[in-house]
């Protein structure tokens, strides 16, 4: 069981870190590339699409995983879950098709939304082969599964941008084969890896079970896509392509920034269910874990904010480094609450308390949407950044007011002096290394005293960690 779960957790890491360095090439080469606008415009196609995709999935993705991992027959809900996202695929591109017989050939946005949107649906037919996946536990069969479009699109636009061919045209056609490839090569590798029959056949009382299992979860999705992305969107709408390339790029970084989030979290959804389920849990390893998170999470920030400047402006030739300083800021404050939320979310998803989610999650996203329209007009990118930050404090609020294990009640303590650890490291290194690259290793020495200092790090911990690991 140890060797499983550590192999598990590298797997996932590997797959991630790859990921995450395709993505960012994609994402590098795009920004340099092109000029703010049309960046600015690309990422706001996929904004919407992104959104509309997982509000497609109705939360089924997420309710076939847990199905999985406790044990249901594979086959027929694969085929479910395939039924499902043919039907509403087809339909919502279908509907994205006919309107481009109005504003296909006099909206550039609604061109792209048209041409990604191709793309994107074959990643959205993709997706139960890859959720079956997790709740088998099949983290490798994952991985080759998540990486093959990246590879495809990050050559792709290297090629090129080195050829000085990064047309809108050509970098949309990249979109597409890569897009295309992972789909083809999901269904290759799921049939080829498991010797799992791909079948897809209506089956009403399983489809009609398993949506009103996911009604709960759904209501979550639909808040958590508007909530992902709505920021972009309304910055893109009502302020300028130009803003939102801006933002988009400190986002991306921020995203990219959860890495360590990334590798554990689909990790937690299959193991927490089945410790819930059997009632078989140790309240002191799992706070080791938060506290864990809490280091990893500010720790991640520290370093953000000590890099940021003289190394995007250096990367991008200045277009993206001290414009977004504040924003970014703002935004590394998010991880550590991230990290939080996910942790309680994925506890209380495994023990089906799927309606008190929801409400978190509604209230989660009028905080933000008021944020946004409060102040985006006042504060553009900084303001949008403050609005995200507010809503994931209250939805940790109101995360642990509702916890029901006594236990874990404290699970959030490690955050504040964690935090602080950081602030403080960073603020005393600049004081005494302004303008020096010696800033970085002095921040980090500090950070890593003060944790010390502050218990969030003791002697005990390398024998706790390893107890963690036997679940």
């Amino acid at each position: 069981m140890k060797k499983r779960l550590i192999q598990n957790l590298s797997i996932n890491a590997v797959q991630l870190i790859v990921n995450q360095l395709l993505g960012l090439g994609i994402f590098y080469v795009l920004s340099t590339g092109l000029d703010k606008n049309s960046f600015g415009q690309i990422n706001l196609a996929l904004a919407v699409l992104l959104a509309v995709f997982n509000i497609l999935s109705f939360g089924i993705d997420q309710m076939v995983v847990k199905k999985i991992a406790a044990g249901a027959n594979i086959q027929t809900i694969l085929s479910i879950y395939l039924v499902h996202v043919l039907i509403s695929g087809f339909i919502f591109y279908g509907l994205l098709f006919s309107g481009s017989l109005f504003f296909n050939h006099v909206n550039q946005l609604y061109t792209l939304l048209l041409l990604i949107g191709a793309g994107k649906l074959m990643i959205f037919f993709s997706t139960p082969f890859k959720q079956a996946a997790n709740g088998m536990e099949r983290f490798k069969m994952i991985a080759y599964m998540s990486v093959i479009s990246n590879i495809i699109r990050c050559l792709g636009l290297i090629a090129l941008a080195l050829s000085h061919n990064l047309l809108l045209r050509n970098i949309i056609i990249i979109f597409i084969a890569g897009d295309v490839a992972e789909f083809l090569f999901c269904i290759y590798l799921f049939r080829h890896s498991t010797k799992i029959a791909v079948s897809i056949k209506w089956n009403s009382t399983g489809y009609k079970n398993l949506l009103f299992e996911s009604l709960p979860q759904t209501g979550v999705v639909l808040i958590t896509s508007a909530l992902a992305r709505f920021d972009w969107i309304f910055i893109g709408f009502m302020v300028s392509a130009i803003k939102l390339a801006e933002y988009s790029f400190a986002y991306k970084i921020f995203e990219i920034s959860t890495l360590p989030l990334l590798a554990i979290a689909p990790l937690l959804i299959p193991r927490f269910t089945k410790l819930f389920q059997q009632d078989n849990f140790n309240a002191s390893e799992l706070k080791l874990l938060v506290r864990m998170e809490m280091i990893v999470a500010a720790f991640t920030a520290l370093l953000i904010n000590i890099c940021w400047s003289p190394v995007i402006d250096a990367i991008t030739s200045g277009k993206y480094g001290l414009i977004n300083e504040k924003t970014i800021f703002i935004l590394s404050l998010c991880l550590p609450f991230l990290y939080l939320n996910n942790f309680l979310w994925t506890m209380y998803f495994a023990q089906g308390r799927l309606k008190m989610i929801l409400t978190s999650f509604i209230i989660t996203f009028l905080v933000n949407v008021v944020g946004d329209i409060a102040l985006i007009p006042f504060f553009k990118n900084e303001g949008a950044a403050f609005a995200f930050l507010a809503a994931c404090i209250v939805q940790t609020i109101y995360y642990l007011k509702k916890g029901s294990i006594a236990e874990l009640k404290s699970v959030w303590y490690p955050l504040i002096p964690c935090v602080l650890c950081a602030l403080i490291s960073g603020v005393v290194s600049k004081m005494f290394f302004p303008g020096s690259w010696a800033v970085l290793p002095a921040s980090i020495l500090l950070y890593i005293i003060s944790l010390f200092a502050s218990m969030q790090i003791r002697l005990s911990d390398g024998k706790e960690i390893k107890r963690l690991f036997i679940w």
